[in-house]
């Protein structure tokens, strides 16, 4: 068994490498290209230019993306390639007689299946976040700041009796916080205070930092009460009380949002960490807010390295067919098809189970599950029934 064990997970992991190492030469080419508009451009006020350098060292960035991304269709056609090559040459043949029965070749195959889970999770969820987060400063440090949309990331969070809704336009390359605004509302729901400020660093107890910050404070005027004559120096009166302006270079707000958190508002959450989603999961539903679309990026995290198993056992059938000379390509594109549609059925669950408010795992879960009782189905009618 150690013998046959070796045979197989030599062929399977040499073709699976090939295949992914021609996956991401491809892509890379692609990335590359793309980046090639850019080149020129830079930051006026630093005096620095988008080089070809710089083009190759964030296309090199995307690779760990790539790979993530790429992994379970290679991983597919790798497996394919070699089952059907075993197969049309009799060598699974005469591993069969030699006690190689069909359980036996699953569970060998479900065992590297589970070690390309494992890497599959350690490059999603160590490595691609590293990398991106490296990526989108090099992309902000010479075409300007990381944000999303006109508006920016819009977060809200809960203190006691009062709730804030905080608008951040931008990051800066240095991970600085940009165009910041604070809105302060009562438990009836009107504003208290608003505080702008051009930027804002987080400290280490995730108090924010903001800086060359205006504080306008609204104070309502008590009732039979002449509004004006409450009005101090540096207040301006109106009909429904005192506003009260304060400016301050360095003005420090105790808050429970973090780095990660502006992070996955301002960047795809599909780039961070399992942890990280988890965490701004929690907060957007303590604070009332809906979590659908990170919860099923946070599901799409946990099961989308199973696909690897499920590629595994779905590429298993073809041991068991009669080839013919020169079939095996043919096969091995229609493994490619699997793959390709696999993917696309991965990402179409996610925007509909979105749209359609479907529970998170499910929306999640579903691509597989559905591969998977393929791919069962196949192995139990080549397999165990002929």
């Amino acid at each position: 068994m150690k013998s046959i064990r070796k045979l197989i997970y030599g062929e399977a992991l040499s073709s699976i490498a090939a295949v992914t190492l021609g996956f991401l030469a491809l892509f890379f080419f692609f990335d590359l290209v793309d980046e090639l508009q850019h080149l020129g451009k830079g930051n006026l006020v630093e005096g620095t230019t988008y080089q070809l350098r710089h083009a190759l060292l964030y296309v090199g960035l995307l690779v760990p993306g790539r790979l993530y991304e790429l992994l379970p269709i290679s991983v597919l056609i790798g497996t394919i390639f070699v089952m059907a090559r075993l197969a049309q040459s009799s060598e699974y043949t005469i591993l069969r007689t030699s006690g190689l029965g069909p359980w036996r070749a699953l569970r060998l195959l479900a065992s590297m299946g589970g070690l390309f889970v494992l890497l599959s999770f350690g490059v999603g969820d160590y490595l691609v976040p590293a990398a991106d987060r490296v990526s989108q400063q090099i992309k902000a440090h010479f075409q300007g700041s990381i944000t999303v949309g006109r508006t920016g990331a819009w977060l809200r969070e809960k203190q006691g009796s009062r709730s804030f809704v905080v608008n951040v336009k931008s990051l800066s390359p240095s991970n600085e916080l940009q165009a910041v605004q604070v809105f302060e509302f009562d438990p009836q729901g009107l504003v208290v205070s608003v505080t702008q400020a051009a930027s804002a660093s987080i400290a280490d107890d995730e108090a924010w930092l903001l800086k060359d910050s205006l504080r306008t404070e609204f104070e309502p005027a008590a009732a039979g009460s002449d509004a004006a004559g409450k009005v101090s120096d540096k207040a301006t009166p109106n009909n429904a009380g005192v506003v009260r302006r304060t400016r301050a270079e360095t003005l420090r707000w105790s808050t429970g949002i973090s780095n990660e958190m502006v992070s996955v508002a301002l960047l795809k959450p599909d780039r961070m960490r399992t942890l990280d989603l988890f965490t701004y999961i929690r907060h957007l539903q303590a604070n009332g807010q809906s979590a659908q679309r990170y919860e099923i990026e946070f599901w799409k995290k946990v099961f989308y390295p199973m696909s690897c198993l499920v590629m595994v056992v779905l590429a298993l059938p073809f041991a068991y067919m009669h080839f013919r000379a020169g079939g095996t390509a043919s096969y091995v594109f229609g493994g490619v098809m699997i793959g390709i549609s696999f993917f696309l059925l991965n990402n179409l669950f996610g925007y509909v189970g979105n749209l359609q408010n479907w529970e998170p795992w499910l929306a999640a879960a579903a691509p597989g599950l559905l591969y998977s009782a393929i791919s069962l189905t196949a192995f139990g009618w080549l397999v165990l029934r002929r």
